[in-house]
């Protein structure tokens, strides 16, 4: 079993996903608690319902899972490199989104880019945009911590793998 302090960047990224996954399905149920912009002007059919809502929900419901396998036992009966594989991608992928914001960001500020005009009062309406600092936020701090995750993972697992591999050569 992992030690506390190497678990708790697990919880963390655990935690993120589900703060994504939560609002995701109150917005399928219809309820428009933190929803960015106009509710109402999200499209009211089955399935951009469907996918916009529940299934980016239940994806992060699994995600939260994901990042338990990495410091739970009953991870350990999934295939080592399947996790490391699939953890780094995510953890790279969700890091990017979250600065991706950051960077574009920047350089509305400094003038380098200007909004189309679908997004101008988006792009220039506090509300929006510190619900985008929060928004985005959440997916840096969920792409570090669930790398964060997987490094320690990787390093335990190596580790043990290499103890394994040492007594049994010994043995032999």
């Amino acid at each position: 079993m992992a030690k506390a302090k190497s678990t708790a960047w697990g919880y963390v990224a655990c935690i993120s996903a589900l703060l994504y996954a939560a609002p995701h399905l109150w917005w399928g149920m219809g309820i428009s608690v933190a929803f960015p912009g106009d509710y109402n002007s999200f499209p009211n059919n089955v399935w951009s319902i469907a996918i916009g809502f529940w299934t980016m929900g239940f994806v992060a419901v699994f995600a939260a899972l994901f990042a338990l396998s990495f410091i739970k036992p009953w991870g350990r009966r999934l295939p080592r490199l399947m996790l490391l594989t699939l953890g780094w991608i995510s953890s790279v992928g969700l890091t990017l989104w979250g600065l991706g914001f950051y960077y574009l960001r920047f350089f509305i500020q400094i003038g380098r880019v200007t909004s189309s005009p679908q997004f101008i009062y988006q792009d220039s309406t506090i509300h929006p945009i510190i619900w985008g600092y929060i928004w985005y936020s959440l997916f840096l701090i969920w792409g570090i911590s669930l790398g964060l995750t997987v490094l320690q993972y990787q390093r335990r697992s190596f580790v043990q793998n290499g103890e394994v591999n040492k007594s049994m050569s010994i043995d032999n």
